[in-house]
């Protein structure tokens, strides 16, 4: 499925081709505080099926509790968070789901780290 999106102020956009298969939750601790919600919603897609359209995201690094060095890329101007990948062997990015204009054709269909989610 062919999907675009952005960040809130426009700055970053994107396209990418998602399996919306392989739309998830993830409730885990860091995405709780990272997304400001009690989880967030992503697909994932490989790499080269991802491209980056206008802006250059802000990337953070950040060590999850698997010990991988995963990125986050925001928007530098707006905060708004659009994608995540992991630092040292970034075969695919985690799309942000609220960030594509097509998020109402993609549910979830699997949820991760469920032993941290909010009652």
């Amino acid at each position: 499925m062919k999907v675009d999106g952005g960040c809130h102020c426009g700055r970053v956009r994107f396209e990418a081709e998602v399996d919306p298969a392989k739309v998830l939750i993830c409730h885990c601790t860091d995405c709780q505080t990272l997304s400001g919600a009690a989880f967030r919603t992503v697909v994932r897609v490989p790499v080269n099926a991802f491209n980056l359209l206008s802006g250059e995201p802000k990337k953070y690094v950040k060590q999850a509790e698997s010990g991988n060095r995963m990125v986050q890329a925001l928007c530098g101007d707006c905060g708004s968070p659009v994608y995540g990948s992991h630092l040292d062997r970034p075969t695919y990015f985690g799309i942000r789901v609220a960030t594509l204009r097509q998020r109402d054709a993609l549910p979830p269909k699997l949820q991760i780290w469920c032993r941290s989610a909010n009652p």
